[in-house]
């Protein structure tokens, strides 16, 4: 055994030399050709990131290509069924398409070079660039911190102290004004972006189509509110949380590269990446979460809203435990949600500690310790002072690029939260733009079968402005999709003024809202004056948020009101008309400023709203049962009033004092059909006396029959007898 050893022990060494020989040829031909291989190295990264760009704009095409062909294919009445909704739903992904809508928003809240907005990003920039440069002088600085600490320079360490000591000022100055800026930028995103929202939503009547023509946006308060802040909020932080870090690795590697040798940084990013690939494929879709998440909670908030509401109805029909189910069920859904998002972060969390925190932590102490045991082409190092600081400065810069690196990763979260509000906020001004350019989506719940309706539902009437109100082949639609009159046909001059009567839901509110311009013309021709013309008093009338002054002039400001030459007094002498003038006294003046639902009864709130009919003085009035809850006095001074302004009216009303104030009555049927006509009040409550004679002498005949049924029984009784 000790020959075979003896003999094998000069085979064993030969092969040991032959291999530190090939190494060292190794060696020898790569630092001879170091430059060329580095660059093409460089070279082919720098390809496969233009071949990831190109593949990334090429799917945008495609998916640009295919929401075309989607829109075409789910034109007209499609997009009402259930399967072309789901299908045309929105996945929150980071895809072409959260691309384009990031950036029709970033056109929004930073509108151009000049903005005050572009001003603040430069200065943050500025300031970020500042606190990396900071960063890379505090690395070095504690690298000759420790090495004067290892060789015992006891005065060049205290003037080190002192030094870092004096870099703090700046330091924490730049870190202040890193928070400002993140939380400034924050305030003017949604300063713009709900501005830009405001005058689109209180556009054209968008506020009231949205809610009433349209289903696609259900919860519209809550995305003008919440989901535009938190859009906002998301937006200035991922700016710093990703400017930053990028900005840091480029720092801190290049100075790396020139420390430790570009092959081992390129190692160790190569295996970095690799880890970080790993961990991309399994992250979950974070940001279809949270918009899953804020759509729940907006209808969990829309469900107590409503109770609010209809606390009144809902307290008549003891509904309350109907109502507890209901939230119960919003809320538990609500949480049985935030529990799964809650899992997937603890697994994912789990994953993200493990790889970033110590996986990449061992690869960053080999890294720091090349210069140590090899020879890096530029490095000097001589005793164990410079290898100390060395490594302290490597392994500094090396902290600081993997934190950097870290947070990039943890910025990919905070990007899929991004695609959730950006995906909510685009929705809601894609929404609105398409109601503006008349296009609604509106699922139907007609009585009717819905194809006979089909033809009538795609079709657009013309409205045309004009000093009378005509109505030329008009369809009047319901809500929900029912044809209710295929082709209405009547006219009024001013001065001639029209009774509206009918069963409910025969389409007299369909007709305001067409005169209003609140519903779409679903074929024929409107002929009507401007908006600023036609005024609408409901039954109960909204009373807005100010000054008593200001329901009385409502929409009108004090500045308008004042431009028209209109006088505190001359709003006095309107309220002495309708017999409130008392009422300035009683709330406190003009300027008081109350909840008037609550303080003003029903009565006093409609002559409010005659009121305001008198201050406006428009060419036309829409009054629907606006006198319900005052006595007929106040009702014969309100209308005599009215016409002796000029105003031609438009009254729905059953009550039978008022035809006398009207030319003409418009009659529906419920079924279909109407009548049109002059309005004879006296001959029409002639007839409306006998008909309500005969139905009551009608009401008695079964009393009659039954009677004389039982005078026969009777005189039959006393013949037998």
């Amino acid at each position: 055994m000790a020959v075979l050893s003896t003999l094998l022990l000069p085979s064993t060494k030969t092969t040991e030399n032959s291999a530190k020989a090939a190494i060292n040829a190794l060696t020898t031909l790569y630092l001879k050709h170091r430059k060329r291989v580095s660059r093409t190295v460089y070279l082919t990264l720098l390809v496969a990131l233009l071949s990831r760009i190109h593949s990334a704009i090429s799917e945008q095409k495609a998916a640009s290509l295919h929401k075309e062909t989607q829109h075409a294919k789910s034109a007209g009445l499609a997009a009402n069924d259930d399967e072309a909704r789901a299908g045309a739903k929105k996945r929150v992904e980071l895809n072409g398409e959260f691309f384009k809508n990031l950036l029709r928003l970033l056109r929004i809240v930073v509108p151009g070079w000049k903005s005050r907005e572009l001003r603040l990003l430069i200065s943050h920039s500025v300031f970020l660039v500042a606190r990396t440069l900071i960063s890379l002088y505090v690395a070095e600085l504690d690298g000759r911190l420790v090495s004067s600490l290892v060789r015992g320079k006891g005065r060049e360490f205290l003037l080190g102290v002192v030094w870092w000591m004096g870099v703090a000022v700046p330091a924490t100055f730049t870190n202040s004004m890193l928070s400002y800026h993140q939380a400034k930028l924050s305030l003017s995103y949604r300063t713009r972006l709900t501005k830009y929202i405001h005058d689109k939503y209180l556009t054209n009547m968008t506020f009231y189509s949205l809610s009433t023509l349209d289903d696609r946006i259900k919860n519209a308060d809550q995305l003008i509110t919440v989901d535009v802040s938190r859009f906002s909020n998301s937006l200035a932080e991922l700016y710093s949380n990703l400017a930053k870090p990028v900005l840091d690795m480029v720092v801190y590697n290049y100075s790396l590269s020139r420390a430790v040798g570009g092959e081992g940084l390129f190692m160790m990013s190569l295996l970095v990446q690799l880890s970080a690939n790993v961990m991309r494929a399994l992250t979950p879709p974070f940001g279809k979460y949270v918009a899953e998440e804020a759509r729940l909670e907006g209808e969990f908030r829309f469900q107590h809203s409503r109770l609010i509401d209809n606390s009144e109805e809902i307290a008549l029909y003891h509904g309350h435990e109907t109502e507890k189910d209901t939230l119960d069920k919003g809320y538990f859904t609500l949480i049985k949600h935030v529990n799964r998002i809650l899992r997937r972060r603890f697994y994912h969390a789990l994953m993200e500690d493990f790889v970033i925190k110590y996986f990449w932590g061992a690869l960053g102490l080999m890294l720091c310790s090349v210069p140590v045991f090899f020879k890096v082409p530029g490095q000097t190092l001589r005793g164990m002072g410079d290898r100390t600081e060395s490594f302290v400065t490597n392994r500094r810069n090396l902290l600081a690029s993997s934190d950097a690196f870290g947070r990039i990763m943890f910025s990919y979260k905070e990007i899929t939260e991004l695609a959730g509000y950006t995906s909510r906020v685009a929705t809601l001004l894609d929404v609105m733009d398409d109601i503006q350019a008349g296009r609604f989506e509106k699922k139907l719940v007609s009585s009717a079968d819905p194809s006979s309706n089909t033809s009538v539902l795609r079709n657009r009437g013309e409205t045309v402005e004009s000093s009378d109100i005509e109505f030329v082949d008009v369809p009047i639609v319901s809500p929900n999709g029912d044809v209710l009159v295929e082709k209405l046909n009547f006219a009024i001059k001013q001065g001639q003024h029209l009774l509206i009567v009918g069963p409910n839901g025969c389409g007299k509110s369909s007709l305001f809202r067409i005169l209003g311009g609140l519903w779409p013309i679903y074929g024929g021709t409107v002929r009507k004056p401007p908006f600023e013309d036609i005024f609408y008093i409901p039954q109960r009338p909204y009373l807005s948020c100010g000054t008593l002054r200001q329901q009385v002039t409502y929409p009108d400001d004090i500045r308008e009101m004042r431009d028209r030459g209109t006088t505190d007094d001359d709003l006095q002498q309107i309220l002495e008309v309708v017999e409130i003038g008392y009422i300035v006294e009683r709330v406190g003046g003009w300027d008081a400023e109350e909840e008037w639902r609550d303080v003003l009864s029903g009565g006093l709130q409609q002559r409010i709203a005659m009121a305001r009919l008198f201050y406006h003085a428009p060419k036309y009035a829409i009054l629907d049962e606006c006198t319900s809850s005052v006595t007929l006095e106040v009702e014969k001074i309100m209308y005599e009033k009215a016409k002796e302004l000029g105003i031609t009216l438009m009254t729905v009303s059953h009550r039978r004092s008022l035809w006398k104030y009207h030319k003409n009555i418009l009659q529906f049927d419920g079924q279909g059909g109407y009548v049109f006509t002059k309005l004879d009040a006296e001959r029409r409550l002639e007839l409306e006396d006998e008909k309500e004679d005969l139905e009551l002498k009608l009401r008695e005949v079964p009393e009659i029959e039954e009677r004389i049924a039982e005078l026969t029984a009777s005189t039959a009784a006393v013949l037998a007898t």
